[in-house]
């Protein structure tokens, strides 16, 4: 039996080969899976900034908002007065960096996910892990990361 490549084999192979690196590539990395992140954060999850280093004085942390550091990668917020908490300024989703602190919200400006300013879970889609959070201390008036 002989077999010929036809242009229409060629055609099929090189669209199949196309749509399966079109969806490759909307997945986000696959790791989606809605699973909790634990431990420290590591590897690309981990912030730019050095321990120690402070972000803030706490009256630049708006009650029930917050603040996002782009260079650190680190979004601080205040959901009650003295109640500080970090996260990841880094999008779960696709890895985009957060963009505004409203609304009771960490929003993403690139798929519009949301995301609770109290413990970083999820409010709104497309995202399904929650921020991972980042540690940090309150020294006076000072926010540091810890």
């Amino acid at each position: 039996m002989t077999y010929e490549t036809t242009r229409r084999t060629v055609l099929l192979a090189t669209g199949a080969t196309g749509a399966a690196a079109l969806v490759a590539a909307c997945g986000g990395g696959g790791d989606d899976n809605g699973s909790a992140s634990t431990g420290s954060p590591t590897g690309q999850d981990a912030t730019n900034a050095p321990a120690g280093q402070v972000l803030a004085n706490i009256d630049e942390i708006p009650v029930g908002g917050g603040k996002i550091f782009k260079d650190e990668e680190v979004v601080v917020t205040q959901p009650e007065q003295g109640q500080f908490r970090a996260f990841s300024a880094i999008c779960t989703h696709q890895r985009c960096t957060v963009g505004s602190v409203s609304g009771g919200t960490i929003n993403c400006p690139c798929h519009g996910s949301k995301f609770q300013i109290a413990d970083g879970a999820v409010a709104h889609g497309p995202a399904t892990r929650p921020l991972p959070a980042e540690q940090i201390t309150v020294e006076g008036n000072s926010v540091r990361l810890a």
